[in-house]
């Protein structure tokens, strides 16, 4: 018995040297190495402290900053401990209440719709972006919380779209904490 167990005991602690340690340990300093900034989570730093991460997003709830898609990750949103979708189906009561909520809140109606996004969650609960469209859509409030013309706004949006990655994968978006950021940076205070 011993001479079929010895082996099998060898493998066992082999693997698990080389998948458990080496492997984690050499894939962690190639990704340090060569991608520093990802491999640390992306973390947006604002005057040597970290205020957020370019892959999670983070509620915003002031009149003179973008505000993100709706979360329902966690019982208050954007709870990275439980990152899940709302698991609301399309005939939920709850889901359509919520949303026509949304859409009368942002101001839609048939002759103004609002982007799908504006009032739709992520299937994680934690999307950082919003598409170019719910940015426009919000360009007047925040303009006139923070006394800044409408179309200074506009091209702050315009010089904050991401296109698609490599031209054709996803879609146009815009991350909502770097706008928020170039937001503060502007001379001119909130009202």
């Amino acid at each position: 018995m011993l001479i079929h167990l010895r082996p099998a005991l060898v493998l066992l602690a082999l693997f698990t040297v080389l998948t458990g340690i080496a492997y984690p340990l050499t894939m962690t300093g190639i990704a340090q190495a060569l991608f520093p900034a990802q491999a640390n989570g992306s973390l947006v730093m604002r005057d040597g402290k970290v205020v957020g991460s370019e892959l999670v997003g983070q509620l915003f709830k002031s009149d003179g900053y973008f505000w993100p898609r709706p979360s329902a990750a966690g019982k208050d949103g954007y709870d990275a401990t439980s990152s899940s979708g709302s698991n609301l189906g399309p005939t939920s009561a709850d889901l359509v209440k919520r949303i026509e909520g949304d859409v009368a809140y942002l101001g839609g109606s048939p002759s103004t719709p609002v982007p799908a996004d504006a009032v739709t969650a992520s299937g994680s609960g934690l999307d950082p972006d919003i598409s170019p469209e719910t940015a426009f859509l919000q360009i007047e409030r925040i303009a006139k919380a923070r006394g800044l013309s409408e179309d200074r706004v506009r091209g702050l949006v315009n010089d904050h779209i991401r296109s698609r990655a490599l031209g054709f994968i996803g879609e146009p978006h815009v991350n909502v904490l770097a706008l928020n950021m170039a937001l503060d940076a502007l001379p001119v205070q909130m009202r």
